[in-house]
């Protein structure tokens, strides 16, 4: 299973998406997101993160004076088999991996670009899904 998301976001905040259609594992087409609900839970939270990093950094240089014109970000969910279980009868562990490319236009120095992604690792969601965030669930009454 793969599920692709794409965001550009321009420095005005205008902001597209598309994704990989979550019903057909086999087809790698990005088709524009109209609703929320063309995603999967995997494709939301591609979304998600996405949607917090592009405006974490629109917010930054818009900030800090950088000439960033747009990001683009490219998420890609995945399962990856430990490499010594290519052939296991019984998958007994897998590792889930987001892979994430960022593509930032407008003339921007090399240290720019450096700081800008160090920036994109302070964004909230992008901290939860690394570091990990505990839930505590619970059954209420109406």
């Amino acid at each position: 299973m793969s599920e692709k998301v794409v965001l550009r976001q321009k420095s005005n905040f205008d902001t597209e998406l598309w994704a990989t259609d979550p019903e057909d594992a086999q087809s790698q087409e990005l088709k524009p997101v109209e609703h929320v609900f063309a995603l999967s839970p995997y494709g939301m939270l591609l979304a998600s993160l996405a949607g917090c990093t592009a405006v974490l950094l629109t917010t930054y240089a818009r900030n800090h004076q950088i000439g960033l014109e747009e990001v683009e970000l490219r998420l890609q969910f995945d399962r990856d088999f430990a490499k010594d279980c290519e052939h296991c009868e019984e998958i007994g562990e897998l590792k889930e991996i987001i892979a994430e490319e960022i593509v930032f236009k407008g003339n921007l120095t090399p240290e720019q670009r450096k700081k800008l992604l160090a920036i994109s690792r302070h964004c909230p969601i992008h901290r939860m899904v690394s570091e990990g965030i505990e839930v505590r669930s619970r059954v209420v009454d109406a």
